[in-house]
């Protein structure tokens, strides 16, 4: 019986992106159906007091969360799921600027709609990103970030890993995440980073 796991991401986190290939990497090996969908940081720290440098990233945040909404709602979430793939392997992979062109060159590759790049640069469509982040995120409250799962009905954030775990190891990790989701007394989990984000 498969599994369905919501996931809620913003394009630009690479903690995110590391935990979404470790999902990716999880329907190899197990009988799982992630569907992804839109949270956004900027939302998240909108109105916070932010360090100059945090304010600006989540200023530039603010293009790829809108434009990755508009492919879900234009394309369904099989094509938000690629554009996903493609706008994160831009941003953390070749280091790609959180800008226009990098939306729109991602937008090109998956074959979503080129006005979407335009139209992310206005607020048109922030009330609907903000019920598609406040669908993930009230479940698990406001001092986390992204990546939330939610697994049978469940919601976490987390896991935060680095690196993605393959094969076997991968589906092994969901098994675990999926007990401790289970339990509705659980709540955390947590020791200090010691490396960043490695993408292999």
């Amino acid at each position: 019986m498969t599994t369905h796991v919501d996931f809620w991401f913003d394009p630009t986190c690479p903690w995110a992106w590391m935990t979404s290939r470790w999902m990716l990497e999880v329907e190899q090996v197990r009988d799982v159906k992630t569907t992804f969908h839109v949270m956004s940081l900027s939302v998240l720290n909108d109105g916070r007091d932010l360090d100059p440098g945090y304010r600006a990233h989540m200023d530039k945040a603010w293009l790829p969360a809108r434009a990755s909404l508009l492919v879900e709602q234009r394309h369904g979430s099989d094509r938000l799921r690629e554009f996903y793939t493609e706008i994160g392997t831009r941003f953390h992979l070749r280091q790609e600027p959180i800008a226009a062109d990098t939306v729109a060159a991602a937008l090109a590759a998956v074959g979503a709609d080129a006005d979407i790049v335009d139209i992310a640069q206005t607020d048109a469509v922030d009330e609907a990103l903000r019920r598609s982040h406040h669908e993930g995120m009230d479940p698990v409250g406001d001092e986390v970030g992204t990546p939330v799962l939610r697994v049978n009905g469940m919601s976490l954030f987390g896991p935060v890993i680095s690196p993605a775990p393959k094969g076997e190891e991968a589906g092994k990790l969901f098994d675990g995440f999926v007990l401790v989701t289970a339990y509705p007394g659980f709540f955390e989990l947590k020791r200090t980073r010691t490396v960043g984000p490695i993408f292999d």
